[in-house]
């Protein structure tokens, strides 16, 4: 299993009563083969929020579930913005 193939998605519910989808996969290129993987936010039925790189590989499904779960519990607890700025520190740390 790979986080090309199959990405992890979560939903968290921001104090404001909004729905943010959690998507942690390898983003997919057209034009070039990818092994970065990323976190992005976005709105659920609705806009984009944030997008990073994080230091994980394609084959850290466990660490990339691990991953979502804390930003989704950042996002739900208010504690953390919907931002890159804010999930890069999370999205920089090895796991």
């Amino acid at each position: 299993m790979s986080l090309r193939g199959q990405p992890i998605e979560e939903t968290a519910t921001l104090p404001d009563g909004r729905s943010v989808r959690v998507w942690i996969g390898v983003p997919e290129d057209a034009y070039r083969d990818f092994d970065t993987v990323a976190v992005e936010l976005s709105l659920v039925g609705g806009n984009h929020l944030a997008a990073v790189n994080t230091v994980l590989e394609a084959d850290q499904t466990s660490e990339a579930l691990a991953l979502a779960r804390e930003i989704v519990a950042g996002l739900e607890s208010g504690k953390l913005e919907p931002t890159a700025a804010a999930l890069e520190p999370l999205a920089d740390q090895p796991r």
